[in-house]
């Protein structure tokens, strides 16, 4: 039984010289690790490098494309025909030698009702997607499914979005007499006026390349989607001119914008093509730094930790009984679980901070989740401890013990870390072994409506934290018990 005074003496004895100069060792490569790879990072672009566009809720998203629009009062309608989308893909694979007509998934044109020409304000969008069918879709995340298939000259689709205050209706026609309500939404603070208009825009073609063991890395390329439109309708318009330009800016800088197909919006004789690319939608900080990045010394940390708690299990102190074996336990993870937490809670802001200051693109972290992560990861490593501890209690070789720690939590862990296995086997490792535990650090969400290389290698876990951390505790409760249930128990003697 764990009494005060067990505890008082266990963690007394626990204070060797030689574990806290590796605890103190874990805990500077969490913190130098961070810092290097934040001092380390640098960012290129000609002139000073744009700010990533923040929506509402101070969240990073994408909001880049074309947009022709004028101001539209606060009841209002627009109405449109679409008859044709089509795009372009440079360098497909795969050769990548080729420009091909196409369009990728999500590409998408169509109409939309936006707060301003700000990137990342407020919006709703009614439109013709490259794979998808029309869609509906309002303030980066939100995504709603209309009509499926594509369309033509001879099949197009009417698109309408209404406006009523704060709230947007988008709805669908195949003749411009019956219409389907495809979603209603509210975009709450909306001005007075807001712009309304055509816009079109297509995310870079995702191309995955085969490295080391089966791995890949993704290579992302340009594309362009084009939508043609006519029967152009404008109701509760203050008055004002159409306004041509591109949100988010960085069009017409490609050779194939230069020399074939300018972005922008063409009128002739009432038919208006409108051509852009970019996207728009949640996550947009492309090659922005992710919060977990600071924290690449765990994996050193990791390291440390397994072969002190594997020595210290094989090697006990004195005589053993259960609540000897609990205290020593105790001792452990407690001093695992501290040296973490203050190490991550240095290394991770201030990473960040530096990055920031250096101008480097950063993901943005609300505090709830920056403490989500720094909480998580002392707690994984604590539980790691008390694993390999349990293992040196079964095996009583600290050695054989701290190997097969190693190799039930680091080498899963390390290998997964970088594109050097297949996606597919990297995702099961991190769903049966311990290293799931460490799904706790994941800040990147993974989107439907968003194209990306959703893999380990890009730091996105197969199990959401809560399930990978009940798969570490699952081990650790299955090598622990066994260990301390083989031991006598306590004594009449050392319960007082």
């Amino acid at each position: 039984m764990l009494t005060r005074e067990l505890l008082r003496r266990e963690w007394t004895a626990f204070r060797r010289p030689g574990r806290l100069i590796a605890l103190a060792a874990a805990a500077l490569a969490v913190i130098a690790s961070g810092l290097l790879h934040a001092f380390g990072s640098q960012v290129s672009c000609d002139g000073p490098c744009p700010a990533a566009p923040v929506a509402a809720d101070g969240s990073a998203v994408g909001d880049h494309f074309w947009f022709l629009h004028r101001g539209l009062g606060p009841d209002g309608v627009i109405t449109v025909r679409m008859t044709s989308m089509s795009g372009t893909i440079t360098y497909p694979p795969p050769h990548h030698d080729r420009i091909v007509p196409g369009l990728v998934p999500w590409a998408k044109a169509g109409i939309i009702v936006k707060d301003g020409v700000r990137p990342g304000s407020s919006y709703a969008a009614l439109m013709m997607t490259g794979e998808h069918g029309v869609r509906m879709q309002h303030d980066y995340r939100h995504d709603i499914a209309g009509s499926p298939g594509g369309l033509s000259p001879r099949s197009p689709r009417w698109l309408r979005l209404a406006r009523s205050g704060d709230t947007v209706t988008g709805s669908e026609s195949a003749d411009g007499r019956t219409w389907r309500t495809v979603g209603t939404v509210r975009l709450a603070g909306l001005p007075e006026t807001v712009r309304v208009g055509l816009f079109a825009a297509s995310p870079g073609d995702l191309t995955l390349r085969e490295v080391g063991l089966g791995g890949t890395v993704e290579q992302v390329r340009f594309t362009q989607a084009t939508g043609v439109f006519d029967h152009v309708t404008v109701e509760g318009s203050p008055g004002g001119s159409w306004r041509s330009e591109a949100v988010g800016g960085g069009m017409n800088h490609t050779d194939w914008e230069k020399h074939h197909n300018a972005s922008g919006a063409v009128e002739k004789d009432g038919v208006i093509t409108v051509s852009g690319t970019g996207d728009i939608g949640p996550g947009g900080g492309e090659g922005a730094f992710s919060a977990e990045r600071t924290l690449s010394g765990l994996l050193i940390a990791l390291i440390i930790v397994l072969v002190l708690a594997a020595r210290f299990g094989a090697r006990p102190d004195g005589p053993e009984t259960r609540g000897v074996l609990a205290a020593r336990a105790a001792a452990l993870g407690a001093a695992t679980f501290a040296t973490v937490l203050a190490a991550a809670c240095v290394a991770l802001p201030a990473g960040l901070a530096i990055l920031s200051g250096k101008g480097v693109p950063v993901q943005q972290v609300s505090p709830p989740t920056g403490a989500r992560v720094v909480i998580g990861v002392a707690a994984v490593l604590a539980l790691c401890a008390l694993l390999a501890y349990g293992l040196g209690l079964l095996t009583r070789r600290g050695p054989v013990a701290a190997l097969l720690a190693l190799a039930l939590v680091a080498v899963p862990y390390a290998v997964t870390a970088v594109p050097l296995l297949p996606d597919a086997v990297s995702q099961w490792l991190l769903r049966l072994t311990p290293a799931a535990g460490f799904a706790v650090q994941q800040t990147a969400v993974e989107y439907p409506q968003v194209i990306a290389h959703y893999a380990p290698s890009a730091g996105y876990f197969p199990l959401p934290g809560w399930a990978g951390f009940a798969v570490l505790c699952a081990y650790t409760l299955a090598v622990l018990w066994p260990a301390v249930t083989r031991t006598p128990a306590d004594r009449p003697a050392d319960r007082r």
